[in-house]
């Protein structure tokens, strides 16, 4: 088994290091402690993320990185960075003592072993070339084309050391973690959308953890990213780090009538984005005055006023004297000469859009920041106004927006997002903050503990752990039937732990996964008999798999077994309402409306299916043909009460017939009979944290195939036990059963639902249970 146990530790979710180890005493002693730690983290991880907060060195910290990284291969490093920060970085990397070229073409001989150029100019520049490449802004990504990010992840895909450096990876966005995951070569976002998160019905934008995720999923950022806002979050000292207060000022211009939009009698808050533009257009004038009259009031100050529109910049540049603007439609030499002129202080008053020069300058000389308007995007209102309020400024920064009375919307917008960004913040420090602590400062972490226990009674033994592991001590050929509901990939995962076989990041890693299991399965059944798994196809979506569509799931089950042997013997259809699923799965090929826009992308619901397998041989025990059928409540299994009819060679005619029919109903290929509701209780084992219901096998359907294909006393076998279902059927139809569940809660479920069905002491015979 020690290739199993290999297996556990690949598909540990992490990030391998795969630098190398540089002497503290290398590192330039401007870095600050923190700053130096950091920077040997990253290059001991080889492909990093620092997420940290405006003005903490990130810029000293990507050049430190860069040349310790081009001195240990003898090859260049390139940076790409927007436009006017690549000429900032230069200016400090003179601080450090160390040469950065500014290019925006690769040809030739390149001048300096450190290269920045501007994201635009990347496809200038041949990524061979260099052994490390460090994206600088790195969340600018999602600004840009789904080409040009896919094309950056691409061009460098080969490139050995990576970094990506930003303050806000996702403000408000966890997807843009999977983007900087993807650009490292991690986990693909589509691969971490499987792995760690879950949409709610049919919204398939809305994604989030799943509860019993959460510590998992953050200890998978942590071992590529680390994340700060102050080095106190790594345990440093980050008394020197305090920012100054930020106050906010929000005026609001009176429209009257002014702003009626068409079609209004009455002027009326603007709520759609279509009415908010419309308002913002036609309250420029309004608001353009009030910007004008509030930077009289601070003539001597220096000003950044941010606009959204051309309109606005244009109108602001008139109305405010010694107002310089810099628009899109500038020379890229003309927006960079004139941003960093701000910069250093030969300008006081600029009127930009932040788009153009809201990321990543060093603007902390100016104090005063002005919002001509808001537009929806709270991460451009962010990093704005982290400009200037940023680590280095020393005066209290004051923050006007301005908008008029009808954009109350966007404001209030903004506001949700800024809390939504908070709590994210905070909720990425508190996850990350011990485990970036122990990755920086190179202290060991502890392993989650693998927890295994045997429960037994009359008829039954039941264990907690891995069924993998489990099954090693069961005899070869001793398991008379094996009848359970495999995980479903990784659409439903239970647990966080690398033994749990719908943990896992995709269908190829759950299916080597699968056959470890499958080996064992084959070698402890007898010869000639059976084996049941119960199964869906699985729905593909759009975000998660690329394409909406049906994956064969049932069929990829059957080849797994086929592989060590199993033969085909049978399989069922168990119907399902499809009302009942549109409902709950929202699932566009199941919506009416999806008929009448385009029935093409319409499909049927998606059944349930027992198949059935079998190991080739001669049976050493057959198995009588007893049937069994309910008189009473239509549906009701083993857990009612009513008067149950044995039918065989030993009883009346009648019953014989009676055994026909059962056995035409029970020989359909679908069965439209079953009660989906007949199944155990189970809300008592439900844990706060988990995301899935627990779908337990309805007993109907076990039942069944214990009645066709065992014998009073056989011995049953569940490597997937859940809450005990398979276990507490074989028990009432007086077999025995052993089972295997990794998940504390549902095995201790199982066992209270065990102790209830178990028969009378001395119902069977001396045999043992299998252990």
């Amino acid at each position: 088994m020690d290739s199993y146990q290999e297996f556990l530790e690949k598909k540990k979710i992490v990030s391998k290091p795969s630098g190398f180890e540089v002497d503290p005493e290398t590192i330039n002693p401007m870095l600050f402690d923190f700053q130096r730690d950091i920077v040997r983290w990253a290059l001991r991880q080889g492909r990093a993320a620092i997420f940290a907060d405006c003005g903490l060195g990130k810029s000293f910290m990507q050049l430190e990185w860069a040349k310790s990284v081009a001195e240990h291969t003898g090859k260049p490093v390139i940076i790409l960075a927007p436009l006017a920060v690549s000429g900032q970085t230069v200016r400090e990397g003179k601080k450090l003592g160390i040469e950065v070229a500014y290019l925006r073409s690769g040809k030739g001989e390149l001048p300096s072993n450190i290269v920045i150029t501007n994201y635009e100019m990347m496809e200038h520049f041949d990524a061979e070339m260099f052994s490390g490449v460090v994206i600088d802004e790195s969340s600018i990504l999602k600004s840009y084309t789904g080409e040009f990010r896919n094309a950056v992840i691409e061009r460098f895909g080969q490139t050995q050391y990576k970094l990506a450096c930003t303050a806000t990876p996702a403000p408000n966005d966890y997807m843009e973690l999977g983007n900087h995951s993807e650009f490292l070569g991690n986990l693909t976002r589509t691969e971490m959308l499987s792995t760690f998160f879950v949409h709610d019905g049919g919204d398939t934008s809305k994604w989030r953890v799943k509860g019993h995720a959460q510590q998992d999923f953050w200890q998978w950022i942590a071992s590529w990213a680390v994340m700060l806002r102050n080095p106190a979050d790594l345990g440093y000292d980050g008394s020197r780090f305090v920012l100054p207060e930020l106050h906010y000022h929000h005026h609001v211009v009176s429209s009257g009538d002014k702003l009626r939009l068409p079609g209004q009698l009455f002027a009326m808050p603007a709520n759609t984005l279509q009415e908010r533009r419309q308002a913002r257009s036609a309250s420029t004038d309004l608001r353009v005055e009030k910007v004008a009259e509030i930077v009289a009031t601070e003539p001597d100050a220096c000003w950044m006023v941010w606009c959204n529109l051309n309109i606005e910049s244009q109108a602001a540049t008139k109305a405010i004297e010694g107002c310089i603007e810099v628009t899109g439609s500038d020379s890229m030499d003309y927006k960079e000469s004139t941003l960093l002129s701000f910069v250093n202080g030969d300008i006081d008053i600029l009127c930009s859009k932040p788009s153009i020069a809201g990321l990543g300058l060093n603007m902390q000389r100016c104090s005063h920041v002005i919002f001509l308007g808001l537009n929806d995007s709270f991460e451009q209102f962010y990093q704005a106004i982290r400009r200037c309020w940023r680590f280095g400024q020393t005066q209290e920064v004051h923050c006007h927006i301005v908008t008029s009375d009808l954009e109350g919307a966007v404001v209030e917008n903004i506001k949700r997002k800024e809390q939504q960004a908070q709590e994210m913040t905070e909720n990425m420090v508190e996850h990350m903050h011990s485990i970036n602590e122990q990755n920086i400062r190179r202290q060991t972490r502890h392993e989650d503990e693998y927890k295994v226990r045997t429960e037994s009674g009359t008829g039954f033994t039941a264990h907690l752990g891995d069924s993998v592991d489990g099954l090693l001590a069961i005899p070869a050929n001793s398991i008379h039937y094996s009848i359970f509901s495999p995980p479903f990939a990784s659409l439903y995962t239970y647990s966080a732990s690398t033994r749990d076989m719908g943990n896992c990041r995709d269908h190829a890693e759950f299916f080597a996964q699968f056959s470890f299991l499958t080996s064992e399965l084959y070698r402890v059944l007898m010869p000639g008999r059976l084996l049941s798994f119960h199964c869906m196809n699985l729905p593909l979506s759009k975000e998660r798999d690329g394409v909406i569509g049906i994956r064969d799931f049932r069929g990829d089950l059957i080849r797994a077994f086929e592989a060590v042997g199993f033969v085909l013997h049978s399989e069922v259809t168990i119907w399902k309402d499809p009302v009942t699923a549109m409902q709950r799965t929202k699932a566009i090929g199941l919506l009416h409306k999806q008929i009448v826009k385009d029935s093409c992308m319409s499909r049927q619901g998606i059944a349930d299916y027992l198949v059935t397998m079998r190991k080739p041989g001669v049976n050493p025990e057959s198995v009588a043909g007893k049937l069994r059928d309910y008189v009473g409540e239509e549906g009701t299994g083993p857990t009612g009460n009513v008067t149950m009819i044995d039918v065989g060679e030993d009883v009346p005619d009648n019953a014989t017939r009676q055994s026909i029919e059962i056995w035409q109903r029970y020989a359909s290929p679908v069965w439209m009979d079953i009660n989906p509701s007949d199944t155990l209780q189970k809300e008592s084992a439900r844990e706060n944290d988990d995301e899935r219901h627990i779908c337990p096998l309805q007993l109907q359907v076990i039942e069944r195939a214990l009645q066709l294909w065992t014998n009073e006393g056989d011995t049953v076998l569940s490597p997937y036990m859940g809450i005990g279902s398979e276990g507490y059927v074989s028990l009432k139809m007086r077999r025995k059963f052993v089972g295997y569940e990794l998940k504390e809660s549902y095995f201790d479920q199982a066992v209270l639902n065990l102790r209830s069905a178990q028969p009378e002491v001395g119902l069977f015979d001396a045999q043992e249970v299998a252990l």
